[in-house]
């Protein structure tokens, strides 16, 4: 995930987690142990916490995990449909014909010559001695030109004690935990606030377009109430909800202190 300040979104889980600057990323790896509960596999867990941190914003969340040899990853942003990719212990691919193409494309790397090597990593004959665990290595050197950089012991395939000891002793390592439902919600808010939706959520520009809605909506309403026109009647009402929740809405957020967007 990018940036130290976007780790914030990881509130929203209620696991204890590490977070530590990873180039211009940040990575966030579990404290608490055991963090595994109902029967659910690494991959699904780590799917479903990377999907909770990427709604809402249009950074990119990239899930790596292993387990029993097997390896994976996937990636989220926003709305954006998550893609995939495993190997099993034998280092044998099973994902979707394009998934190293949309890698490429949304973090950013060479359409041509960083697709080529990742392409690589997909070929159902990954040769001896090729495990899960070293294809997600070599996805992992690849992606360096992104910008992500792990830590020092941060390595795909290391057992978990290792990899929070490494996260602890982590230059700039903060903890990350579940503070109560209201802060939750807060967080929430602040990760969609600094996604694409943002601007016409909270700051002058929704202010502007929430005003421009209750102008709109109200005489609209009005004007159907005399001609008895039910469809611009909805319309109306609808224009002046819109409005009068954004507008609360903005009124709301601005006491809690939150900076305005330009």
């Amino acid at each position: 995930m990018r940036s130290q300040e976007r780790g914030r979104p990881a509130h929203l889980l209620r696991v204890r987690l590490l977070l530590a600057p990873a180039g211009d990323w940040t990575v966030l790896a579990p404290e608490d142990k055991p963090w595994l509960d109902g029967g659910e596999s690494v991959a699904e867990v780590f799917s479903g916490w990377g999907s909770a941190i990427a709604v809402g914003t249009d950074w990119p969340v990239l899930r790596l995990w292993w387990e029993g040899g097997r390896a994976g990853f996937s990636l989220a942003g926003g709305f954006r449909r998550p893609v995939a990719q495993e190997w099993d212990a034998a280092g044998r691919p099973a994902g979707e014909p394009d998934v190293m193409r949309t890698l490429a494309a949304r973090l950013g790397l060479d359409p041509v010559l960083d697709r080529e090597e990742l392409e690589r990593l997909t070929r159902p004959d990954p040769g001896p001695d090729v495990d899960g665990g070293t294809r997600l290595r070599g996805l992992v050197a690849l992606l360096t030109r992104a910008g992500p950089a792990l830590p020092p012991g941060l390595t795909p395939g290391e057992p978990a004690d290792r990899l929070r000891s490494a996260a602890r002793e982590a230059p700039g390592v903060e903890t990350a935990e579940w503070s109560g439902r209201r802060d939750a919600v807060r967080a929430r808010l602040d990760a969609v606030e600094a996604g694409p939706l943002g601007p016409w959520l909270h700051g002058p520009k929704a202010r502007l377009l929430g005003a421009a809605q209750v102008a709109a909506g109200a005489p609209l309403l009005m004007w159907a109430a005399r001609r008895r026109n039910p469809a611009c009647a909805a319309a109306g009402a609808l224009l002046l909800a819109q409005g009068t929740l954004s507008l609360a809405y903005h009124r709301a957020r601005a006491t809690q202190g939150v900076p305005f967007g330009s």
